[in-house]
């Protein structure tokens, strides 16, 4: 069995409130949901794994995010599980487990947030703008950390 990082939760703690902090001084001046493809990745292996009390402060983590960019509550939450209840199970099928796979799931988690955001506001360059660089530094912490 793989272990990561997000089996620890003690990491997967310290990572949750440098998420929430993060995300909460960067919401006074900028459009972002930084880390939020992260936590996405913990919200998957959490419930697959079973690890019931993590996905729960996920949860609340999600809940802080989605009150600081102006989301409504618990959508992230929602958007996770119809991820990996109907998406994920057919990205399985067609691509052989890799570690490239998780990359793909926070690829599809932000374009699921965009579907989000243009239900309820009106989408311009400054948002993809801050989409796009979600993505990198999510990739990149990802890559680098987990």
């Amino acid at each position: 069995m793989e272990r990561n990082n997000f089996d620890n939760p003690i990491f997967l703690f310290t990572f949750i409130l440098i998420a929430i902090t993060l995300n909460t001084i960067s919401s006074i001046h900028f459009l972002l949901i930084m880390l939020a493809g992260v936590l996405f990745v913990g919200f998957y292996l959490c419930l697959k794994k079973r690890y019931l009390y993590s996905l729960s402060f996920i949860v609340l983590a999600f809940l802080f995010i989605e009150i600081n960019s102006g989301l409504k509550p618990l959508s992230l939450s929602l958007l996770s599980l119809f991820l990996y209840v109907f998406i994920i199970p057919y990205i399985n099928k067609t691509i052989t487990y890799s570690s490239i796979t998780n990359y793909v799931y926070i690829i599809l988690f932000y374009i699921g947030v965009i579907i989000i955001w243009s239900m309820g506001a009106e989408l311009d360059e400054r948002f993809f703008s801050a989409v796009i660089i979600n993505i990198l530094i999510d990739l990149i912490f990802f890559g680098v950390f987990i």
